[in-house]
């Protein structure tokens, strides 16, 4: 099955919300499980087969990794990533969305 042509957007938000799995909590956020349950609906939303889901999930702990590897507490430059990375994740979504809508 041919991947779909928004897939390169979708591999980088589920490296964002990797992201925001561990910098919200980290900055002081209650978000608990929200990124991770919204990683969860994309994968049952786009997902139907196992390689493609292994590549979703790869890209997820690949953003969770990336920053806990650097960051053990929140600093103002955990903070400007954070907000980048929400910037961007809604602006993945929007473009997503708009272009590609079923």
């Amino acid at each position: 099955m041919e991947d779909p042509p928004y897939e390169t957007n979708l591999m980088r938000l589920s490296e964002i919300l990797g992201a925001l799995h561990y910098l919200r909590p980290l900055c002081g956020s209650s978000d608990g499980s929200l990124w991770r349950d919204q990683m969860q609906s994309l994968l049952d939303a786009e997902v139907q087969d196992d390689e493609r889901e292994r590549r979703f999930i790869e890209r997820f702990n690949q953003g969770y990794r990336g920053f806990s590897s650097v960051y053990r507490r929140c600093t103002p430059a955990a903070q400007e990533a954070l907000a980048r990375y929400i910037d961007e994740g809604g602006a993945l979504i929007r473009n997503v969305t708009t272009r590609y809508n079923r």
